[in-house]
C-alpha cells in the first residue's frame, strides 16, 4: 500500500534497535518504551546498530507493514540524542532515506544586535 505521508505522523525511535526484532518485538518497543499507540496513524522508524539499516513499522487498517532499507556503502544519518522520541516531517523522511543529514544542518542564529 502507498502511504500519503502528509497524513501521518513520523516518529524516530532514539538510539539503536536490535534488528533481530520483527513486527511483534518492534510493536512492544513502541508500546512499552516509547509509550505510543501502535494503531495510531503513525509511522515508526528504527535504526540498526551498524547504522546501515532502518526499519519502518506502521499499522495499515487490517495489519502491520514492516519495511526495511539497507545501505551497501554508507550510513544513515541519525539524531545525537538517545533519550527522546523525535517527530519528523515527510520531507525529512525523504531526506533521511536519501542519506541527507538534516540533523546536523546549520542552525538559525538569532542575534539582537550587531555589536
Amino acid at each position: 500500500m502507498i502511504i500519503d505521508l502528509s497524513q501521518v505522523t513520523i516518529m524516530l525511535k532514539p538510539g539503536r534497535t536490535d534488528f533481530r526484532k520483527q513486527v511483534n518485538g518492534l510493536a512492544l518497543i513502541i508500546e512499552n518504551e516509547l509509550k505510543q499507540n501502535i494503531f495510531s496513524n503513525t509511522i515508526f522508524i528504527f535504526y540498526s546498530g551498524d547504522c546501515r539499516k532502518v526499519k519502518i513499522l506502521y499499522w495499515d487498517k487490517n495489519g502491520f507493514c514492516l519495511w526495511q532499507k539497507r545501505l551497501e556503502e554508507a550510513k544513515f544519518p541519525w539524531p545525537d540524542t538517545t533519550t527522546q522520541v523525535r517527530t519528523i516531517s515527510h520531507t525529512e523522511l525523504r531526506m533521511l532515506l536519501f542519506g541527507i543529514d538534516f540533523f546536523h544542518a546549520h542552525k538559525t542564529l538569532n542575534y539582537s544586535s550587531v555589536n
